[in-house]
């Protein structure tokens, strides 16, 4: 017995906040890639799918044992009531990689940055794990993405024939004058958010044919257009530097138009990649030297956080939206 179950340590909470996410993001996958799976005929995407839908119910039993052990309430998260398997397949089969690519890069970063902030024991195997099973499904799908040779490469630039070193305020420049070319990390934020974006845009379309509610319906075609306005925005970029841009997914969407996943499955997941894109931007931000790249940056981060803030009132208006442990309310107790 470890000297921390001796002394009964209990959930920081940082650590209370990494597992309550985890849970509901994993019952959400659940969800997802049980239709998926329903429906996947290729034999190479379809253990990636198994997979990951592996990971997701190993991650739930864990929380879950954790969370009763500490008498912390399990969270609703989702369930059959937020998946009907048989409702006809809404997305291709390769879709269903890029997606799962997708899945692999976010949880490499979520769960990077949980484990080096969970100080007990067992909470930092537990990350530990999750990181490496991360890495593992990333290799997965990028294995089977380049052998069927739809891996997105980022561009090639040439090798500079020196090392060289910033000498004119001029690097910086980007609204007057001749704008330097782009440089290999500038490159690389474009290309990587012109992705998660491609994944959103076809998702959005995706949500858009099933969502029950007019208004969930209406949000959805909104995120959509927002995620093709910011694919032209980047790819405008890249293509000013005579760098080619990756091919949009939206003809791997069905036209299935059944009810196939809840509405407040669809909000939930819609902020979740609203989360994940505030931070990649914010990410291209601090990476980007040119001064008209992060500006667009800014200027597109906006959007998205206006359309995250309507996502939030549309879930909370329907009593989809979840509530995060709170701190005590020390005014209200002493008020009582």
């Amino acid at each position: 017995m470890s000297a921390e179950t001796n002394h009964n340590i209990k959930l920081t909470s940082t650590e209370l906040s990494a597992l309550w996410t985890t849970y509901m993001n994993d019952t959400m996958a659940i969800c997802v890639l049980s239709h998926f799976l329903k429906h996947i005929e290729d034999a190479e995407i379809k253990p990636v799918i198994e997979y990951a839908l592996q990971l997701s119910n190993e991650h739930i039993q864990t929380v879950t044992e954790i969370f009763k052990n500490e008498d912390f309430p399990i969270p609703d998260g989702f369930g059959n009531q937020d998946v009907n398997l048989d409702a006809p397949r809404l997305f291709a089969d390769t879709f269903y990689l890029h997606y799962l690519h997708q899945l692999g890069k976010i949880g490499l970063s979520a769960y990077g940055v949980a484990l080096p902030a969970c100080a007990r024991t067992d909470i930092r195997k537990f990350y530990n794990e999750c990181v490496e099973s991360s890495a593992e499904l990333y290799e997965k799908t990028a294995t089977v993405l380049l052998n069927k040779g739809l891996y997105a490469r980022s561009p090639y630039i040439p090798n500079p024939d020196k090392v060289n070193y910033v000498e004119k305020q001029s690097f910086l420049t980007g609204w007057f004058g001749n704008r330097r070319p782009l440089n290999a990390v500038e490159i690389s934020h474009l290309y990587i958010n012109i992705q998660t974006n491609t994944v959103g845009k076809a998702l959005f379309i995706g949500f858009s044919q099933v969502a029950q509610s007019k208004q969930v319906r209406k949000q959805m075609e909104r995120g959509s257009q927002i995620a093709g306005k910011h694919i032209e925005v980047f790819s405008s970029l890249l293509s000013e530097n005579n760098l080619p841009s990756p091919e949009t997914w939206d003809h791997l969407v069905q036209t299935s138009n059944a009810q196939t996943f809840s509405d407040k499955l669809i909000m939930v997941h819609t902020s979740l990649m609203c989360t994940a894109e505030i931070g990649n931007y914010g990410a291209a931000i601090g990476g980007s030297m040119r001064r008209d790249l992060s500006t667009q940056y800014t200027r597109l981060l906006g959007e998205i956080g206006l359309f995250a803030e309507d996502t939030v009132n549309i879930m909370i208006d329907n009593a989809w939206l979840e509530q995060v442990p709170l701190t005590a309310d020390r005014h209200e107790i002493a008020e009582k």
